[in-house]
């Protein structure tokens, strides 16, 4: 019997208005993307970028995914998808935290992560992912992996 070869698949979802399409996508020898399939179906549960029918949304979804795994010949397990929408905002937020062992380690950023997200935000809104821009190392800016730094102080920009 041949041994399955485990394949590293990327898989992409546009939800959108008019439609909804899956890639499926593995990096080449090259370190490029080469597309194994495509699936598309038209999309009828989404107005400006807002789901106003759940089912007709789910539907299309599970047509689109299953078109690119027939296509493709695999099993989509995960997905990659962007949220967009006059609903969808962002924000720029800062948080700071004291190092305490002198040495920048993965619990000093997590805390100035999450000072970052105590930002006061409205109660209909609430944060859906944080993206680091940069830290900064008893003020010198543009670090971008501290962890290890000797350091008292750890700011973040998200």
């Amino acid at each position: 019997m041949a041994k399955e070869i485990k394949r590293e698949l990327i898989v992409g979802l546009d939800i959108g208005t008019s439609k909804i399409v899956a890639i499926v996508a593995e990096l080449n020898e090259e370190g490029r993307l080469a597309i194994l399939g495509l699936g598309s179906q038209e999309s009828s549960g989404l107005k400006k970028g807002v789901v106003i029918n759940i089912e007709s949304t789910v539907n299309a979804i599970s047509r689109a995914v299953q078109e690119v795994e027939l296509m493709a010949g695999c099993k989509v397990r995960e997905v990659y998808t962007g949220i967009a929408g006059a609903h969808i905002k962002s924000k720029d937020s800062n948080g700071m935290a004291v190092v305490r062992d002198k040495e920048v380690s993965q619990f000093d950023i997590d805390r100035a992560i999450e000072a970052a997200n105590a930002t006061p935000i409205s109660a209909d809104d609430q944060i859906l992912h944080t993206l680091v821009q940069e830290f900064i190392v008893d003020g010198q800016d543009g670090v971008k992996e501290p962890i290890g730094m000797d350091a008292r102080r750890l700011e973040v920009k998200v």
